[in-house]
């Protein structure tokens, strides 16, 4: 039997057992937003579970929007993966978008991506 969940604290779960992921997201001034997340999450909830700013996700990570666009630091590139035709297609709508631009909706955190880093633009559109 699975142990009993004891609550959800901004991404984070009381268990022992569930190794987070540290985030850090690079805002456009430089400075650095550092968030745990659970396994499991994607990188926009976790950000919006932590109220980092520039990360609008207006459709709330239905890939329907570009709102929640980042730019994955080189180093984490091939762990983040690269984005599917529906992430590639809502990317066209983003501002100012690079070769590591992805949704941040669309990156599901694992204990593998332990101490990404992205960056967040200027502006979401």
């Amino acid at each position: 039997m699975p142990p009993e969940r004891t609550g959800l604290v901004a991404g984070r779960t009381h268990h022992e057992h569930l190794t987070m992921a540290k985030i850090t997201f690079v805002q456009p001034d430089g400075s650095q937003v550092v968030v745990e997340a659970a396994p499991g999450i994607t990188v926009m909830e976790a950000a919006k579970l932590n109220n980092v700013p520039g990360i609008e996700a207006e459709c709330g990570g239905a890939c329907a929007c570009a709102t929640c666009h980042v730019y994955v630091d080189d180093a984490w590139r091939e762990r983040s993966g690269k984005p599917a035709t529906m992430e590639e297609d809502m990317l066209d709508f983003a501002f100012d978008v690079r070769e590591a631009s992805r949704l941040s909706c669309q990156i599901k955190v694992t204990k593998e991506l332990d101490g990404l880093v992205v960056r967040v633009p200027d502006k979401q559109f």
